[in-house]
């Protein structure tokens, strides 16, 4: 009965500690296009929305919606909401990468990390397995994670849930005075 609480006891710490360890990998793992570290953190609760896209330059729906991110960032940038883009085609594709942001015309930052790395950051922030690209978060303006889409998601309905909290939030505020 000893060993066998052992066992299990030994198995959760070495468990924990991977754990921990790839969650330290996957957050120190991103960087921007020039190799420069960098995380979602540096660019989320800067008082805009942000919405980050989760990419792959050889992701069909990827580059079938990037054009509405583009317009996306276009039209809220200065305002209320900004785009960030993550791409997990690694080192090894980087150059695809780079492709993918000239094709597409892409006019919002982006930071590139190893896809292992990136589908654990993923699960980390949400707490939900990674599935694939596209993959989306929305962070409110005050840097809180709201929302985890993995899928495609049109910018309309991305508009329309600002518009509804933005509403929300008027309304608390009309309640309490």
């Amino acid at each position: 009965m000893m060993n066998n609480f052992k066992f299990w006891r030994v198995l959760f710490v070495t468990l924990t500690m991977l754990v921990s360890f790839s969650h330290s990998y996957a957050a120190s793992t991103l960087s921007d296009f020039q190799g420069k570290p960098s995380s979602i953190d540096n660019f989320a609760g800067k008082g805009k929305w942000l919405v980050v896209m989760f990419w792959a330059s050889d992701c069909h729906v990827c580059n079938m919606e990037a054009y509405q991110y583009v317009d996306f960032q276009f039209t809220h940038s200065d305002e209320d909401a900004s785009v960030l883009g993550v791409s997990l085609d690694g080192r090894a594709n980087k150059v695809a990468a780079e492709g993918f942001l000239k094709k597409h015309k892409i006019n919002f930052p982006n930071l590139i990390g190893e896809p292992e790395a990136v589908a654990d950051l993923f699960t980390q922030l949400t707490g939900v397995v990674w599935r694939g690209t596209p993959s989306f978060l929305i962070y409110s303006p005050k840097g809180e994670l709201l929302i985890q889409q993995i899928g495609a998601v049109p910018t309309d309905m991305i508009e329309s849930f600002m518009a509804s909290q933005k509403a929300a939030k008027s309304a608390d505020k009309s309640s309490k005075k």
